[in-house]
């Protein structure tokens, strides 16, 4: 019976004995297995990088990311999306996250939520042509996502699938299927150990590569945050300073001209223009300050 279970349904040898081991030997099993969980998404990382082509195509054709998932693997979806607005300056509503449950599944277990496919179909339904549709399913099996990327590919969407199963009979609807074979867990079935872990590494990649692909860097600076706190206010002002070679002083007096926008300081900087001329390039370029200067 062992054989047919998803492997993070598994018992993990290494850790039978976890009752019996020390704090400092249990914390030395997590963080071994920690590196398994790191060490698992190299081998992806060319399916990686072609679901990141495909969605930087989509997403600069007005294209939308959605995310589809249960439990943690669904909440890591949702803290993926979420981060991107402030990071990168995103638009509401062009990287969206789908939880199973909904809202409330975010903070507490919604009873039966990750099996119905209703839910998952229902989901999916805004999903278009011009979209990419994400799975995340540690186990490979969850009816709602499974639902969710027939939904997508029945409308002309590029699927993908993030599953730490190599079995998972959900890899046949994804054009793009990312498996991160982190096998058995350290605690038997809690995939917000190894599984999250890499399926995190995988978002972190596949977000951050994507915002890259679209222009919203500049070299490897933040220059699309978005200040809403002090914090942010002198690290936009260290970052201006950085990208232009300006001193403290007159990156603050053009970030103060360009209402704090980074981008738009930048672009005034180099193409020599005003802030309206700036944010109209911006605009015309999805925002990508490579393009925007360029025009």
């Amino acid at each position: 019976m062992t054989s047919i279970l998803p492997p993070t349904e598994r018992r993990l040898d290494a850790s039978r004995d976890l009752h019996e081991k020390s704090t400092r030997e249990v914390l030395q099993v997590l963080h071994e297995h920690d590196i398994v969980a790191a060490r698992s998404v190299g081998p992806t990382l060319d399916a990686l990088a072609r679901l990141v082509d495909i969605a930087a195509e989509r997403f600069r054709a007005g294209g939308r990311i959605h995310y589809f998932g249960a439990g943690t693997s669904g909440r890591l979806g949702v803290l993926d999306a979420a981060e991107l607005l402030p990071t990168f300056d995103l638009e509401p509503g062009r990287v969206i996250a789908h939880m199973a449950g909904g809202q409330s599944g975010i903070v507490q277990a919604v009873e039966d939520a990750e099996d119905s496919r209703s839910e998952g179909a229902e989901a999916a339904a805004e999903v278009g042509a011009g979209d990419v549709a994400i799975g995340l399913t540690a186990s490979g099996t969850t009816p709602y996502v499974g639902a969710a990327l027939e939904a997508a590919r029945a409308v002309g969407a590029a699927t993908a699938l993030v599953t730490s199963n190599p079995e998972s009979p959900l890899a046949a609807l994804a054009d793009v299927p990312i498996i991160t074979e982190t096998g058995a867990e350290v605690i038997t079935g809690s995939t917000r150990l190894k599984a999250g872990t890499a399926e995190k590494l995988v978002l972190n990649g596949f977000s951050t590569a994507l915002m890259i692909a679209v222009g919203r860097t500049w070299s490897n600076l933040m220059v699309s945050v978005v200040a809403t706190n002090d914090k942010l206010r002198k690290r936009s002002v260290r970052i201006l300073c950085e990208a232009t070679g300006m001193s403290e002083e007159d990156a603050a007096a053009t970030l103060e001209a360009s209402d704090g926008e980074v981008k738009t300081a930048i672009v005034m900087s180099f193409a020599e223009v005003s802030a309206n001329d700036a944010r109209t390039r911006l605009r015309a370029a999805d925002g990508s300050v490579r393009e925007a200067m360029r025009g």
